[in-house]
């Protein structure tokens, strides 16, 4: 039985204060274990609208917890989805201020952005699909962050926590992904001129395409199309690396560029 929608309401209200007020929530799933993923996703929308309310606009959506490293990290093992809003993006070598975009208990992640050429609209678009209609794909550092409390996370508290989305940058270089292949696309990461991580485009279901097919499928179902000009993040290639102030993460994915952060309180 779903959820009451003024329990919706409310818990996407509490959401959205949580992010407004840096501070974490104990988990949805624990008070209100009848949550359904569809619940969840219904609680995403009013999160969302809280925030455009407030003058963000939708730009893009996200896939997460796609490979095996971080699904073994949060001990969720399904993928999640969520929105960008412009907001959310900031400019590559930047210098992040943790507390102006309201980050409480940030890891950066590094993975592959689709841009779109074309609207897609699932069920039924398949990775050559996704292929076809990428405009170009960059380098990204999506910077997840939880309304959680300490990470205690189900399946349907970070799809109702926005896919735990942070902020994230988008690296300088475009490039045709028909010219290349994303599955052996490698990335290094590094923190603080540390090495940091290591993974594969394949890492996410196979291929970064499959992802986005699946992403594009999901939210077909439920009404949500891909648009034209949107930027589509693929999954973490490599697991999450906490980061707080001071912290300078640099990423590379060999034949798509580079990106890199810096914060400070």
């Amino acid at each position: 039985m779903a959820l009451d929608p003024q329990l919706i309401t409310a818990l996407g209200d509490e959401l959205f204060n949580a992010l407004r007020e840096r501070r974490t929530l104990t988990p949805l799933t624990s008070r209100h274990p009848e949550i359904s993923i569809d619940d969840a996703y219904r609680i995403s929308l009013q999160f969302l609208s809280r925030r455009e309310a407030m003058g963000e606009r939708l730009i893009g959506k996200k896939i997460g917890v796609t490979s095996k490293a971080v699904q073994d990290m949060l001990n969720v093992h399904q993928p999640d989805f969520g929105f960008l809003t412009d907001r959310m993006q900031v400019a590559n070598g930047t210098t992040v201020s943790l507390r102006e975009y309201n980050l409480i208990q940030p890891r950066a992640e590094g993975e592959i952005a689709f841009i779109l050429a074309e609207d897609l609209t699932g069920p039924g678009i398949s990775a050559d699909d996704v292929l076809a209609a990428t405009e170009s794909v960059t380098p990204c550092f999506e910077i997840v962050d939880s309304r959680i409390h300490d990470w205690q996370i189900h399946i349907q508290d970070t799809v109702a926590d926005n896919a735990s989305c942070g902020v994230f940058v988008l690296g300088d270089q475009r490039t045709d992904p028909r010219t290349l292949d994303l599955a052996a696309a490698e990335l290094t990461m590094s923190k603080n001129g540390e090495a940091a991580g290591r993974g594969l485009g394949s890492a996410v279901q196979g291929h970064p395409c499959a992802a986005v097919a699946w992403l594009a499928n999901t939210l077909g179902e439920l009404g949500i199309p891909f648009r034209r000009g949107e930027i589509i993040l693929s999954g973490a290639l490599a697991p999450l690396v906490p980061v707080t102030a001071g912290d300078h993460i640099q990423m590379h994915i060999s034949a798509l560029g580079s990106a890199s952060m810096r914060f400070t309180d």
